[in-house]
């Protein structure tokens, strides 16, 4: 993409590497403090009129939100986004890992002021830092439930299957912020998901002009009209003193008239 390696160039110096790391060490710290008070997590969620009150830590902190009181969902859920996010920081390199996080943070935090009673969490963000990542490695196997080997694809594929219908389904509080989790992702994958579809569009034209006819004959005789397939046995011939080349069956290529 063009305008991200212009961005790179001249804002290049400044992407903080390891992000996800501290999104991750953000979300176990306060997840440790949520065990002992409870209500630290209604502090931290996004809601614009407290914010306009005084609490602009909001802003930020919206982002620390631990993924799950069950410790050992929350466990699971902090090591994916961590190897998700630090794979996508390899693939991508420090910049453009830290632009797709910025887009997905600026866009949440524009619709929780378009949806102002919706408090706005970091559930999106992490949703869109699964999709980019299962696009990129679809073939990634994960233990669900630590035991069943599942292909990072399938858990996508029911992913947008959930974000559809909750977008169709939803007030548009839900909407704004599925819009949010997924718009970075369109910006950074749309071009190649064309491609793909028009690629995939060609070949199987391609395959469908070089598929054999089932019903396709080699040999017709021009007289009595037998095929090589009503026919198997017969032999067929071809009669150089006719036009186009026509071919006869074994009783007709002598004593046909020529055309």
């Amino acid at each position: 993409m063009t305008w991200l390696a212009r961005l790179e160039r001249r804002f290049g110096r400044y992407a903080l590497p390891n992000v996800t790391l501290y999104l991750v060490v953000g979300q176990a710290l306060f997840y440790v403090i949520g065990v002992g008070r409870p209500t630290i997590v209604e502090r931290m969620l996004l809601i614009p009129a407290r914010v306009l009150e005084g609490e602009v830590w909001r802003l930020a902190t919206f982002l620390f939100i631990p993924p799950s009181e069950n410790p050992l969902f929350a466990f699971f859920a902090l090591y994916l986004l961590y190897l998700m996010g630090t794979a996508l920081e390899i693939n991508w390199g420090v910049f453009r890992y830290n632009v797709y996080l910025l887009i997905a943070i600026g866009l949440t935090l524009a619709s929780a002021w378009l949806v102002p009673e919706t408090p706005g969490t970091n559930l999106y963000i992490s949703t869109s830092v699964f999709l980019a990542f299962a696009f990129l490695y679809p073939d990634f196997e994960l233990l669900l439930f630590f035991i069943l080997p599942v292909k990072v694809k399938w858990l996508a594929a029911v992913t947008w299957i959930v974000l559809v219908l909750a977008f169709l389904g939803g007030d548009w509080a839900q909407r704004f912020y599925i819009q949010a989790s997924v718009a970075n992702f369109f910006l950074f994958f749309g071009r190649e998901i064309v491609q793909r579809a028009k690629m995939r569009g060609r070949s199987h034209i391609r395959r469908a002009v070089s598929r054999p006819d089932p019903d396709a004959v080699l040999h017709r005789c021009a007289v009595c009209g037998i095929t090589d397939r009503t026919h198997p046995t017969m032999e067929f011939r071809y009669c150089p003193a006719c036009t186009g080349g026509r071919g006869y069956c074994t009783e007709h290529i002598f004593d046909h008239e020529h055309r």
